[in-house]
């Protein structure tokens, strides 16, 4: 919970904890911020008017951070505006002060379940099960049966963090992709994945494309950074 006023923010807190939450409260938004860098939460209770910034610009450098948690505002600013605003940048809902801590409680765990059947569909951090097909090196990557598909009519199984390197590789064809951005994509930005680790997996997957005939020109290694998967050979990186 980000709220500035300690007493509310206290008696917030005791109410959550009656209805077995664990709440953690912070009076600022950088607090807020450097919390949520290095912990895990369900959910943010997220006031607008905030001393060292607004909750607005706070939910922004969550987003830029990657850190996706439901944000619930909750506010004394009732007006549309505000509401729409807070909406657009992907609040998941907006409770005006005042307010019953029994609607709060309940509310909270409406996009709690919300957020469990969305997390239902991950394979990856960046792949859903429903994700359409895409094409790879000339192979045929399948989300939604974790295979690969190659024009010799072999069907491979793969494994989802594999899955999720290919298709992050995909949506950045033609740009290099640094080892640290692509283990953040797929594992998570907190996520203890060494380089070396990552290395590994990418290994399986050239294997995997080598071993069925399919050229991996246009999929290259950017020694000391990262890699590359570019379809138009248009990129000299990683040559």
């Amino acid at each position: 919970m980000v709220e500035d006023q300690p007493e509310l923010a206290a008696l917030v807190a005791t109410h959550l904890e009656r209805a077995e939450m664990n709440a953690q409260v912070c009076h600022r938004g950088q607090h807020a911020l450097r919390f949520l860098q290095k912990n895990f939460a369900n959910l943010v209770l997220l006031d607008i008017n905030l001393p060292d910034q607004s909750g607005f610009d706070l939910a922004e450098q969550l987003k830029a951070a990657d850190i996706n948690v439901p944000i619930i505002f909750l506010t004394g600013n009732v007006e549309e505006e505000s509401k729409v605003r807070g909406l657009e940048l992907g609040g998941d809902d907006y409770i005006t002060k005042p307010f019953s801590y029994a609607e709060l409680v309940a509310r909270i765990r409406a996009v709690l379940r919300r957020a469990e059947v969305k997390a239902d569909l991950n394979i990856t951090k960046n792949v859903k099960v429903n994700d359409e097909p895409f094409d790879f090196c000339g192979a045929r990557v399948q989300p939604q049966r974790l295979e690969v598909s190659f024009p010799n009519g072999v069907n491979a199984s793969i494994g989802r963090k594999e899955l999720g390197i290919l298709a992050y590789l995909n949506g950045s064809a033609g740009k290099v992709v640094t080892r640290p951005t692509l283990i953040h994509a797929v594992w998570g930005v907190h996520a203890d994945v060494k380089s070396r680790s990552l290395d590994q997996y990418v290994a399986k997957i050239r294997d995997l494309l080598s071993d069925q005939g399919m050229s991996l020109e246009h999929f290259r290694t950017v020694h000391g950074v990262g890699y590359i998967f570019d379809p138009k050979g248009e990129s000299e990186a990683g040559r």
